[in-house]
């Protein structure tokens, strides 16, 4: 490949040092392509239960045929990236925290000054919608897949199954392939959506300070959310692009790649972002 790391391969990784709170972490990333200079950078944000390795080669193909430059990172507590302290719990706030403190750090730690364009999935989706409200000088544009801006009665079912699956199945066992410590990455995502207090959630006022243009993909099989979040965010940032995927369940970017892909590589073009 040519020098560049493909987001499958986990020895290519790096590590940011950051301080989060008064506690020192590593932040688990890998470039992609970074002599590509003069190409917009895409910033990969994964889901709940995602990291560095979660994505597999999907970054790398998109870089790829769109020209761009990468940045695939795992959150604290995922991938391998430090672990979340067994007693600390997320809160609330989680997703907010993540926009407002964690990525400023971890794109200040790498000397990252220039306007972004990112690529969220799930959680990550919703952590791409927040950072654009709190900093919207700092992005270009944004694709969100299968984002949350509120709480769906489908999305807590499947999340109950999920908790099941982990505790009476080989589910942490494949966690494992992904994560250096599985159960910091399930069961602090778990429990905060379980949390009843979570229910409550809800970003779509912060929507309103958006900025960048976004184009926002949901599979019509998705067993996470429904058309309802997607729809949400048309409705409150103007020019939204939606992309509906039939055959299509939570993860657009493994069951419609292809797709994906040249939907994003021209919504990066018509937004002015070719290389």
């Amino acid at each position: 490949m040519n020098g560049v790391v493909s987001g499958s391969t986990r020895g290519g990784s790096e590590f940011a040092a950051i301080d989060w709170r008064g506690r020192p972490l590593q932040v688990e990333y890998q470039w992609i392509a970074p002599e590509r200079r003069a190409s917009p950078l895409m910033v990969f944000l994964h889901e709940g239960l995602g990291s560095v390795a979660m994505w597999k080669d999907f970054p790398y193909q998109l870089c790829e045929a769109g020209g761009f430059r990468g940045l695939v990172f795992s959150r604290p507590g995922y991938g391998r990236s430090t672990p979340r302290a067994p007693e600390d719990a997320w809160g609330v706030d989680f997703m907010h925290r993540q926009a407002q403190e964690v990525l400023p750090a971890f794109f200040g730690a790498l000397g990252i000054d220039e306007p972004l364009w990112l690529f969220g999935h799930s959680d990550g989706a919703s952590i791409a919608l927040l950072y654009a409200s709190m900093f919207p000088q700092s992005v270009s544009g944004l694709v969100v897949l299968a984002p949350h801006i509120f709480v769906e009665d489908v999305t807590i079912q499947n999340i109950e199954q999920a908790r099941d699956a982990y505790q009476t199945t080989d589910l942490p066992g494949r966690l494992g392939r992904y994560h250096g410590d599985p159960d910091s990455a399930f069961w602090g995502w778990n429990r905060i959506w379980l949390d009843p207090a979570f229910r409550a959630w809800n970003i779509e006022t912060e929507l309103a300070t958006v900025r960048a243009p976004v184009l926002a993909v949901q599979g019509l099989d998705d067993e996470y959310g429904t058309l309802a979040q997607i729809h949400g965010i048309a409705a409150r940032v103007p020019g939204t692009q939606l992309l509906e995927l039939p055959d299509c369940a939570h993860s657009p970017h493994r069951d419609r790649p292809e797709d994906v892909i040249a939907a994003t590589i021209a919504f990066v073009a018509a937004a002015g972002g070719t290389p």
